[in-house]
C-alpha cells in the first residue's frame, strides 16, 4: 500500500464516527417529529404496554452488525415506545415523575456538550449551573444556605448522606468501620438498609422503629431504642427520617426527631426522595426540616423531570470533603482561584458525573416555581379526590389518608391480588401495591403533571369493572 492510499484509509478510520452537516439535521428533525409525536398522543396509549419478556427480547436481542443501518435506527423508537411503559396521565404506579418535555430537551443538549461535571476546569459553566440549581432547590424547600450535589436518585442520595454520618460520629476512611447504630422507620425505604450495609455497618445495626396509626416513627419507641443501646454499650449514629413513605406517604415528625438528635448527639438525615418537594406546594409539612443534618430529593420525581436526576442536599460541606475526598495525582487542581478549584469528586461519589443540572436549570426556567408548584397541588388534591371517590364506595375500604400524594384502598369482598391483575390486564390504569397491617392493597401515586380529574375517577370505575370481570 503506498503512502497516499495509507493516508486515505488512515482519514477514513478518523472519521468513521462522523456525520455530515445535512445528515445530522435530518436525523434530529426525525427525532423532534418522534418526540412531538409520542408526547402528543399519550393519552391515545394503554396505561401500560400489552408485552411480554419473550416477546421484546424477540423484537430487541439482534446481533450488533457489522455495518451500520443509518437513519434506519430511527424507525426502532415505534416498536420500542408500544412496548415502554407510557408516562401519561394514568399511571399511577410507584412515586416516579412524568418526564417534562422542556426538561427531556436539557437533557438532549446537556449530551450534546458531553461535559464531565466533576470538577470546574473540566466543565466550567456546567459546575456553576449545578450550584445553582441546588441553591434553587434548598431555597424552594425551605433549607437555605444548605449546599449539595445532583446524583441519579435517592438511594445514591442515602448512601452518600450515612457515608457523611459515618465519617463525621465514626471516621472510618482509614482503619475501617467500626460499630455505630441507625434509626429508622419500619416503614423506611429500601435503599436505607442497603446504604448500612453498603458503608460497612451491617444491617444488623439498623433499628427499625416501630410507627403509630398514621405510619409515623414512634417517637416513645426511638428513645427507648436509643436508650437501649446505649445501656448495653452500643454507638448510636444517626437517625433517618423519613418525609414521604412509599406505601402511604406519612412523614416522620421531624422537629421532635431533630431535637432527639441534638440532645443524643446524632446524624439527623431526612430522607424526602419521595416528598419533600412538596414543601414548595405544602410548606407547612415540613417543619423542622431545616434542622437536618443532610437530606435526600428527587427532582425525576416531584419536578417531573426525565431521570435520572436525584439530589443530596446537607449543611457539611467540611464532613463531605472528609468523606469523599481522595484524589489522585492526574486530577490534583492547579487554580489558585477556589471556584476553579472547586471539585464535586472531592464532595460526592463520583468522578465522572454526567450535566444532569442542564434540564432542571431549563425546564424551571422555562415554566417558573409558580407552575411547579401549582401542578404538585393538583396531585395533592387529586389524592383527596382518589380518597372520597373510595369513601363513596360501600364495596371499597380506604386503608390510608397520608399527606401526600399516595392512596391505598381495598375491595372489601375480592382477592385484592387478583383484583389489581385484572386491572392492569384492563390497560386503562396502572395502580401498584403495598402491604399494610399485613392486607395486600391497591395503591395509586400521583406525581403527574398530565393527570386530570377524569383519570383520577376512572380509577375506582376500572377497579369496580375488574372487579365484575372477576366475577364472571
Amino acid at each position: 500500500m503506498n503512502h497516499d492510499a495509507r493516508q486515505d484509509d488512515g482519514d477514513r478510520q478518523r472519521h468513521a464516527l462522523e456525520i455530515s452537516g445535512e445528515a445530522l439535521a435530518g436525523l434530529l428533525d426525525d427525532a423532534a417529529r418522534l418526540a412531538a409525536g409520542y408526547w402528543s398522543g399519550l393519552e391515545a396509549r394503554p396505561a401500560y404496554p400489552e408485552t411480554s419478556a419473550t416477546e421484546t427480547a424477540r423484537l430487541f436481542a439482534r446481533p450488533w452488525a457489522d455495518e451500520g443501518r443509518g437513519a434506519a435506527v430511527l424507525e426502532d423508537f415505534t416498536a420500542i415506545a408500544a412496548h415502554s411503559r407510557p408516562s401519561g396521565g394514568r399511571f399511577f404506579g410507584y412515586v416516579f415523575g412524568s418526564g417534562e418535555p422542556v426538561g427531556a430537551l436539557g437533557d438532549l443538549l446537556a449530551s450534546v456538550l458531553n461535559q464531565n461535571v466533576g470538577a470546574w476546569r473540566s466543565a466550567p459553566a456546567a459546575v456553576a449551573v449545578e450550584q445553582a440549581v441546588i441553591g434553587w432547590l434548598a431555597d424552594a424547600i425551605g433549607c437555605p444556605g444548605f449546599t449539595g450535589s445532583l446524583c441519579g436518585g435517592g438511594s445514591s442520595a442515602n448512601l452518600m448522606a450515612l457515608a457523611m454520618a459515618r465519617e463525621a460520629k465514626l471516621p472510618a476512611n482509614e482503619d475501617g468501620a467500626r460499630p455505630g447504630i441507625v434509626y429508622a422507620s419500619e416503614q423506611v425505604h429500601m435503599s436505607v438498609p442497603k446504604a448500612v450495609a453498603l458503608i460497612g455497618l451491617g444491617r444488623r445495626n439498623l433499628r427499625l422503629i416501630p410507627v403509630d396509626a398514621e405510619k409515623r416513627m414512634r417517637l416513645d419507641a426511638l428513645e427507648a431504642a436509643i436508650a437501649q443501646d446505649r445501656a448495653a454499650g452500643r454507638t448510636p449514629l444517626a437517625i433517618v427520617a423519613t418525609a414521604g413513605t412509599v406505601a402511604t406517604g406519612a412523614i416522620d415528625p421531624l422537629p421532635a426527631i431533630a431535637a432527639i438528635a441534638r440532645r443524643e448527639d446524632l446524624w439527623m438525615h431526612v430522607d424526602g426522595a419521595f416528598g419533600v418537594l412538596a414543601a414548595l406546594a405544602a410548606p407547612a409539612l415540613f417543619e423542622g426540616l431545616s434542622q437536618a443534618d443532610s437530606l435526600s430529593l428527587d427532582a425525576h420525581k416531584w419536578l417531573y423531570q426525565p431521570v435520572d436526576c436525584g439530589c443530596l442536599l446537607h449543611r457539611h460541606g467540611d464532613v463531605a470533603r472528609e468523606t469523599f475526598s481522595h484524589s489522585g495525582d492526574y486530577v490534583r487542581a492547579l487554580n489558585t482561584d477556589p471556584g476553579e478549584a472547586f471539585a464535586y469528586f472531592e464532595e460526592s461519589l463520583e468522578l465522572s458525573r454526567r450535566f444532569r443540572a442542564l434540564k432542571l436549570w431549563m425546564s424551571l426556567q422555562y415554566h417558573g416555581r409558580a407552575a411547579f408548584r401549582a401542578a404538585i397541588a393538583r396531585d395533592l388534591a387529586h389524592a383527596r379526590l382518589l380518597e372520597r371517590a373510595v369513601a363513596a364506595r360501600p364495596e371499597l375500604e380506604l386503608l390510608s389518608t397520608g399527606p401526600l400524594s399516595a392512596v391505598c384502598f381495598r375491595h372489601r369482598e375480592k382477592d385484592n391480588e387478583a383484583l389489581l391483575r385484572r386491572v392492569i390486564a384492563r390497560r386503562r390504569v396502572f395502580l401498584s401495591n403495598a402491604t399494610l397491617d399485613a392486607r395486600f392493597a391497591l395503591r395509586a401515586c400521583f406525581v403527574n403533571h398530565r393527570t386530570t380529574e377524569e383519570d383520577v375517577r376512572l380509577i375506582v370505575e376500572e377497579v369496580i369493572a375488574a372487579a365484575g370481570e372477576i366475577d364472571g
